[in-house]
């Protein structure tokens, strides 16, 4: 998952449970005066937190919602009971008050709710939609039909507005909404405002019939095949002839599988005619040479990393209006696509927002890599498709995928030709230094990548086994942009301020990717253009917070699931927002990533509560945006890249 957000920080980081003015390595230099212990720094959250966390609320949160009633459930969130992952019988023997050590490592035994455990009595879908027929199961259904009882027992609403409705004129969960109130008329009918009322900005969904299709096998992938025909006899992919595999422009040739799909029996034989839908035209006849394929010109551009699982887009949103020019969505596996998963599909959409935007794709085998990309080349709209070649965990490693692919160069080599013979749009590819600590192999990959088509390549300036227990090499990035010449050569790793970015473009690199720096700073990119160190606010941060729980609840929706899918990716970057130390606070700039914070008290009570590293106070943050927890919510994921974190 190139730059994976469930990246682990760096070893060499102290815990600065002291608060002396000696200074640690890898503990991020805090003036004196703003220096605790880690006993006063919670005493000092659990003392004022009760008082001043309500008047800030009550003066920042438009949504005017009431923090009173979780009070108890806080208390108990303090003691560890949620944030670390025990139920409450783990939890019950507490009278002992002996600080046992945490155990490290990804906890298997930690509950896993299904989204629908929120809300037990659901409303039938029928209902919820308003459709006129009636519902198709009937007597059989299981949901609730009966809108009054639902009610009943729905929880309170969150806040008086509903973003959804204010957006878009019309909010399609109707009264499941948690601010349903500010769409239901008097006899409890969903409201429309019509001159608001348009389409959501986001593309490259995922189409219905399509979806069937794929499931069903029915979608038949000629230039894939073709090309991947003469990568086993041993040739290098050439022009397809128009007579075997008519070729349009990105979008035309789907109606072959689409509207005229060929049974799973009813494949023609390689060679003989496929029959396609509409007139021929020049498009047909005449096939784009790879030097004349769309070319991708982002030469020192600021080019924001594929994180997985925060690399979703409300974080994206957010990064676009700090300054980030070019946005890449999460890493999708290529075999998911090709199944026709929902979840992985949702990993392609594109705000309106990105004007330069890319889907990176996983894995390990020619076939499948050229067929998704031949799939994504007829339905989605991107500027360029980037393979996956830096992923360093064992889930992806062990299967022959990610880093991998960097020791298996004949499949590596047959998945970038195949890809980028039918792809449109350019190929780019991520790598890192290599597999081992002490056995580069970037410097003799790039320049067959170049040959073999690549457009671009990123090189992340750590191997495999190193992870991030040490700095990034950008000397051996500096090497590398000599071997890769004249193909263009992005760095990346440990940018977190703009001498970082300086430094990095004085290696000659074609421009830098961002990634860690974005989650802990996302305003990282303006720094860069402007030159300067923001010392933002925590009002400006919280502020930052506000934005993306909007963007969240437009994205993944405003009923209860939705909410809390929200709040579950925003505990989620917290987590690595607690690290950023102010930068009035810094007795030395710029900040640097492998060094972490010690226990310091903020200039204000909010400021103090963000640098709080207890995920019960990450939570509390939440609440302050997105209303009371519930009762049983786990804020670890169930996520493929959660257990490495």
């Amino acid at each position: 998952m190139a730059e994976s957000a469930a990246e682990a920080p760096a070893k060499s980081g102290g815990g600065g449970d002291s608060g002396s003015g000696t200074l640690e390595r890898g503990v991020a230099p805090i003036k004196p005066q703003y220096l605790t212990t880690k006993e006063q720094f919670h005493k000092f959250l659990e003392a004022r937190g009760q008082e001043k966390l309500s008047q800030e609320t009550d003066a920042g949160d438009p949504d005017g919602c009431d923090l009173a009633e979780p009070e108890a459930k806080r208390i108990r969130l303090e003691e560890g009971q949620v944030g670390d992952g025990q139920t409450e019988e783990a939890a019950e023997p507490r009278e002992q008050p002996q600080a046992q050590k945490r155990a490290r490592g990804q906890n298997k035994g930690r509950p896993h709710m299904k989204p629908n455990h929120y809300d037990k009595n659901k409303l039938c879908p029928s209902l919820v939609q308003e459709s006129a027929t009636k519902c198709f199961f009937g007597d059989r259904c299981r949901f609730l039909h009966d809108v009054g009882r639902y009610l009943e027992t729905k929880p309170a609403d969150l806040g008086p507005c509903c973003v959804l409705f204010e957006t878009y004129g019309r909010c399609p969960y109707g009264v499941t909404c948690r601010f349903a109130g500010a769409h239901l008329g008097p006899e409890g009918q969903n409201l429309v405002q019509r001159e608001v009322a348009q389409a959501p900005p986001v593309r490259n969904g995922l189409d219905k019939a399509l979806q069937q299709q794929l499931r069903k096998r029915q979608v038949h992938f000629e230039r894939a095949e073709q090309a991947l025909r003469q990568l086993g006899k041993g040739h290098l992919p050439g022009p397809i002839p128009p007579a075997t595999v008519p070729e349009g422009a990105p979008g035309q040739d789907i109606c072959d599988t689409q509207q005229a799909p060929l049974g799973p029996g009813t494949s023609p034989p390689p060679g003989s005619p496929v029959q396609t839908c509409g007139p021929l035209t020049d498009e047909d006849v005449v096939r784009l040479r790879p030097c004349e394929k769309r070319q991708l010109d982002i030469n020192g551009k600021l080019y924001l990393a594929p994180l997985t699982t925060c690399g979703n887009l409300p974080f994206r949103r957010i990064c676009k209006r700090f300054g980030a020019d070019v946005t890449c969505g999460e890493m999708a596996v290529c075999t998911n696509l090709l199944q026709g998963q929902t979840s992985e599909w949702a990993l392609l959409k594109r705000h309106q927002c990105e004007d330069i935007f890319g889907v990176q794709l996983e894995g390990a085998f020619p076939d499948t890599m050229t067929k998704c990309a031949e799939l994504l080349n007829r339905t989605i709209e991107v500027d360029f498709v980037d393979i996956n070649v830096g992923c360093p965990i064992d889930l992806v490693y062990k299967k022959g995928g990610g880093c991998a692919l960097m020791n298996r160069s004949a499949k590596f080599q047959q998945i970038v030709r195949g890809m980028n013979q039918v792809l449109d749009v350019p190929l780019t590819v991520k790598i890192r230094m290599g597999v081992q600590e002490r056995v580069n192999l970037a410097h003799r990959l790039l320049p067959e990548l170049r040959d073999w088509g690549a457009a671009l390549v990123t090189l992340h300036g750590r191997s495999r086994e190193q992870r991030y227990t040490k700095l990034a090499d950008w000397q051996y990035i500096e090497q590398c942009v000599a071997v890769a010449s004249p193909m263009p050569l992005f760095g990346n790793g440990d940018i977190l301020s703009y001498e970082d970015a300086n430094r990095a473009m004085q290696t000659g690199v074609a421009g830098i990717m961002i990634a860690r720096g974005a989650l802990l700073k996302p305003w990282l990119f303006t720094e860069i253009k402007e030159q300067r160190h923001w010392d933002i606010s925590s009002s400006e941060r919280l502020d930052v917070l506000r934005d993306f729980t909007r963007f969240g609840l437009e994205h993944w929706g405003s009923d209860t699931q939705g909410v809390e899918k929200t709040r579950r990716f925003l505990l989620e970057w917290l987590s690595f927002l607690c690290r950023y130390v102010p930068v009035g606070l810094l007795e030395r700039l710029p900040q640097r990533i492998n060094e972490r914070p010690p226990y310091y008290l903020g200039r204000d009570y909010l400021e103090t509560l963000m640098a709080s590293q207890r995920a019960a106070d990450w939570i509390r943050i939440s609440e302050m945006l997105l209303g009371p927890v519930p009762p049983k919510f786990v804020f670890l994921p169930k996520h493929k890249a959660n257990a490495y974190k």
